[in-house]
């Protein structure tokens, strides 16, 4: 490593301590769906449709944004630590605020877990190509990062209570799971519950829940409020508001205590707090992101389908498609990026064979089947 700071000299000999960690130097920042307006200066291009990043395509709640413009005032002044949006959400779900924590997105509070509970001898244990989010705040942490591989997509919780040991720490499970779209039953989760121990803490990460709950298999954790379980969720999905950062989690209160100890004093932001408090009033907003998701789903997922392309079945706001080559996903990829439309490879995530397409608008979903229609075409001339 160089010094920038010239003729820097000293006497003194140390043993060579290296600057940066290799668990860090070895890590790959997380690397976020391409911009639009990138690709519009890029291409000269005026009309581009992005589904990538898994966004509501009908932008945020018009009540999160009433709500925001109340508090525009206030911005002179710290925010409460989201106490405000806590106090909501334990009446909203008939908890205490004691169980509840308020974040910048589910992600912020999920660094704070692998700060608070992690020692240098645990372990984390997980699934093979786990949420990119997931993957680079467990690994900075440096220590073993334990994987099992899919099953059908989803998440293998015989095997991953199978790998659980004296070291295994936190146990992450995303149900639906990013990127795969996939989930795991009440039953599933029944049976591996029994087989974790009291001492691993198990984190669930329901970013994509409003996607699913009305499925009679789906798993609410809300329903499993056991001491060693701790629930994220997030308005950045069917809220709208993934650019306002605001996310949540439910506990037994041992666990938030200390969460609290280590998270930021002033996150989230006062217009965040603000933002989440009315989206959850938001019930038409609500119900009309999930219907125009449902619609979009079951087009987009036909349309794939007819296409020949092998699709995994979603249960969230978006579908991951399987190709048969990481060649064939990359030219796939920058085809439909000439076309102006951004869609997610997934080698990052490791699963270089794989593409997430989000749900978007009616127009979106047609103008995305219609330009894959000619990149096929033209593969396959």
């Amino acid at each position: 490593m160089r010094l920038w700071r010239k003729n820097h000299k000293s006497k003194i000999k140390h043993r060579f301590v290296p600057l940066v960690p290799p668990y860090i130097e070895s890590l790959e920042p997380y690397k976020a769906g391409k911009p639009t307006d990138e690709l519009k200066r890029e291409l000269g291009l005026k009309h581009v449709v992005k589904l990538a990043s898994n966004e509501n395509p009908l932008g945020p709640s018009p009540r999160a944004i009433e709500e925001m413009k109340k508090h525009i005032s206030e911005l002179h002044n710290y925010p409460n630590g989201g106490y405000d949006i806590r106090v909501v959400l334990a009446e909203k779900f008939n908890l205490k605020v004691a169980n509840v924590i308020a974040g910048s997105g589910s992600e912020g509070i999920m660094s704070n877990i692998i700060r608070t509970f992690l020692c240098d001898e645990d372990e984390v244990l997980t699934t093979e190509a786990a949420f990119i989010g997931f993957q680079v705040l467990a690994r900075s942490r440096g220590v073993n990062y334990c994987t099992v591989p899919y099953k059908n997509w989803r998440y293998n919780l015989e095997a991953l209570a199978n790998q659980i040991n004296e070291h295994t720490k936190i146990i992450y499970l995303a149900n639906p799971n990013n990127p795969t779209g996939t989930m795991f039953t009440k039953k599933e989760f029944d049976a591996f519950y029994q087989r974790v121990p009291e001492r691993v803490l198990i984190i669930l990460d329901e970013a994509y829940f409003e996607y699913a709950k009305d499925n009679p298999l789906y798993p609410d954790s809300m329903y499993y409020r056991y001491d060693n379980v701790i629930t994220l969720r997030t308005f950045s999905k069917v809220y709208g508001l993934a650019g306002i950062r605001i996310g949540y989690g439910f506990a037994h209160e041992d666990l938030i205590g200390n969460l609290l100890k280590v998270k930021l004093p002033f996150e989230p932001s006062t217009l965040a707090q603000a933002a989440g408090i009315g989206a959850l009033q938001d019930r038409e907003f609500l119900h009309r992101s999930l219907e125009m998701n449902a619609r979009g789903m079951k087009f987009i997922t036909k349309a794939l389908s007819e296409l020949d392309m092998e699709v995994v079945p979603s249960e969230a706001n978006f579908v991951m498609i399987v190709r048969e080559s990481e060649e064939n996903v990359n030219v796939m990829y920058q085809e439909l990026l000439k076309l102006g439309v951004i869609v997610r490879p997934l080698q990052a995530f490791g699963l270089p064979r794989c593409i997430r397409i989000s749900i978007g608008t009616d127009e979106e979903n047609e103008i995305f089947v219609e330009k894959l229609k000619k990149v096929l075409a033209k593969a396959y001339a």
